[in-house]
């Protein structure tokens, strides 16, 4: 018997011009970059294209993935840059070779 470990995550997200950083948690790291991704134009994400994500990390724990979480939000905008390009120097969209497509909603027309 196989017993899973569930990971948390803390994660930085941009956009294009990597000026804006959205920072956030996450139990599954896929599936929240899918819902970035395909977010609504009234949401913050959405609303600025902050779709590609830059760095994360993992956690045991929900309390330390919080924990780092609201220390990272504090951060100056130099230190989540420094700590972006100490992990990935050249700020590759890290999510750009996952397959996302089983977060699609099925197509409904089909069906009738």
């Amino acid at each position: 018997m196989s017993t899973r470990v569930h990971m948390y995550y803390t994660y930085i997200m941009t956009h294009k011009r990597n000026h804006l950083f959205y920072v956030g948690v996450t139990n599954d790291i896929k599936r929240r970059t899918f819902e970035h991704r395909n977010g609504t134009y009234g949401s913050h994400t959405g609303r600025y294209n902050i779709d590609k994500l830059v760095y994360f990390e993992e956690h045991l724990w929900i309390q330390e993935a919080i924990k780092r979480e609201k220390t990272i939000k504090k951060w100056k905008r130099e230190w989540k840059q420094n700590i972006i390009t100490e992990l990935n120097p050249e700020w590759r969209d890290l999510s750009a070779q996952w397959d996302l497509s089983i977060f699609e909603e099925p197509n409904q027309e089909t069906n009738n």
